[in-house]
């Protein structure tokens, strides 16, 4: 059972990999299973609970329970004390051998739980220097060399695919660095041939994750394309027999160059689509959060990005009430949002995160302020997206069809990310056969989701 993002769904078909190539077998269904395995989200507080509510849920099918993913490497111990449900909570140095420890747990032996430290100290400060210690640190989906370690946990024409993992950035408020460590690319050659393998599953849109998908390469030879390493990565992955468009996920403005733009905007087969993590856009609470940019500079990225390709889809996540944060602030926000014209914004309220430094910080706002900070600048989101959507129609599209029955069908374009950006509707998509690509024109809108028919000669 999944909980978290889309770099937490990659681990659970690496880990059912394992456990397939350890004996266990995958059931469709947890009730009469023997273990449920639960791969927990520990980013939010909301993330946390829902993790917790999954392992209670899981506990009362009478199966024994393990906890593993982030919550469970970022809380350990202190974990599996609050919760005896568990009957295990695995950190990621588990994963190796997680077919063992749950032959462990099945058998009844007691294990004793992962106990938590900063990841970021187990590989060397300097990045070139990293590729020679991973070998001897457990990082999801690294080091896998010449074969596949996964099995898909679902038929879907879209999988992501781990390109990096861990984090450099320290921004103030975010806790993930010191769970998941330092940035760590993986070699191209197992970046290629997962995306084979993927390809040959059926997976036609290749979905590219990572904590930090803009400073992938960096710490890699020139030889492999070093930080030009993904405008190199990108077009090789689009020619791939089966592979019909490439997306790339979660990047930092601070890091995207001008190179990297024009690669996601005009590579064939790789979507025009910017995943950009603003997070706000007023000086002041920019540096208070530990990043860089500022209204002016996210405007100039948008309109060197639109250069390239107008139809281009940008995509970001907004923090409101940070601590500090004034009316001005939130101003000089609304403001960026009203000029950018993004196709979707996640709006977030702050709280405070374990370990973080943000959690120090005075200046703390009431959580009711924050509260209405978050549903004005929603408001405002829902109005802005739904005009950006409306303003499509009249465009042609590819949509690939992701789901198709007898009532509706529906896909999602190349501006359009699984599950967060809405999706198009195809009116009129009689026949149509999940994992098509096929062209469309959009003729109408509702919200941030396209109506959209079959072109001629489709």
């Amino acid at each position: 059972m999944t909980l978290g993002c889309a770099r937490n769904e990659v681990d659970s078909e690496e880990l059912a990999g394992r456990l397939a190539e350890g004996g266990w077998e995958l059931a469709d269904e947890p009730e009469g299973s023997d273990v449920i395995v639960v791969n927990t989200c520990g980013f939010v507080e909301s993330a946390k609970k829902d993790s917790v509510d999954t392992l209670l849920a899981a506990a009362d099918t009478g199966a024994k329970v393990v906890a593993v993913g982030c919550m469970a490497e970022r809380y350990g111990a202190e974990l599996a004390e609050s919760l005896p449900e568990a009957h295990a909570v695995l950190g990621f140095d588990h994963y190796n051998d997680l077919a063992a420890r749950l032959d462990d747990v099945a058998a009844g032996r007691t294990i004793a739980s992962h106990t938590p430290g900063d990841r970021r100290k187990l590989l060397p400060i300097t990045p070139v220097e990293r590729a020679a210690a991973t070998e001897d640190v457990s990082i999801p989906g690294h080091g896998w060399g010449p074969r596949v370690l996964r099995s898909r946990l679902s038929d879907s024409p879209v999988a992501a695919l781990k390109i990096a993992s861990g984090c450099d950035r320290r921004c103030s408020f975010c806790a993930i660095p010191s769970f998941r460590g330092s940035f760590v690319s993986r070699h191209p050659d197992e970046i290629l041939a997962e995306a084979a393998w993927l390809a040959g599953q059926g997976v036609k849109e290749l979905f590219l994750v990572s904590e930090n998908s803009t400073s992938y390469g960096k710490d890699l030879s020139r030889d492999l394309g070093g930080t030009r390493a993904l405008e190199r990565l990108l077009p090789q992955l689009a020619g791939i027999d089966g592979v019909q468009r490439v997306r790339v996920s979660y990047l930092q403005p601070a890091e995207t160059r001008p190179d990297l733009v024009r690669a996601i905007a005009t590579t064939p087969g790789v979507a025009p689509y910017f995943d950009m993590s603003f997070q706000h856009s007023s000086e002041t609470v920019l540096r208070r959060m530990r990043r860089f940019g500022s209204t002016k500079s996210f405007l100039a990225l948008i309109r060197q990005i639109r250069e390239y390709a107008p139809e281009a889809g940008i995509r970001s996540n907004v923090i409101v009430g940070f601590p500090g944060e004034t009316e001005d602030d939130v101003a000089e926000l609304e403001h960026f949002l009203t000029e950018a014209g993004l196709d979707a914004v996640g709006v977030f309220g702050y709280s405070d995160e374990d370990g973080t430094e943000a959690e120090t910080y005075d200046g703390k706002i009431d959580p009711e302020v924050v509260a209405e900070r978050v549903a004005r600048v929603s408001a405002l989101v829902e109005e802005l997206t739904a005009q950006r959507a409306e303003d499509r129609v009249g465009e042609i599209v590819d949509v690939l069809v992701e789901e198709a029955d007898d009532e509706e069908v529906s896909g999602r374009a190349a501006h359009q990310a699984p599950e967060v950006d809405g999706a198009c509707i195809v009116l009129d998509g009689e026949g149509l056969e999940v994992g098509q690509m096929v062209r469309c024109r959009v003729v109408g809108s509702e919200g941030v989701d396209l109506l959209v028919e079959p072109d001629a000669g489709r």
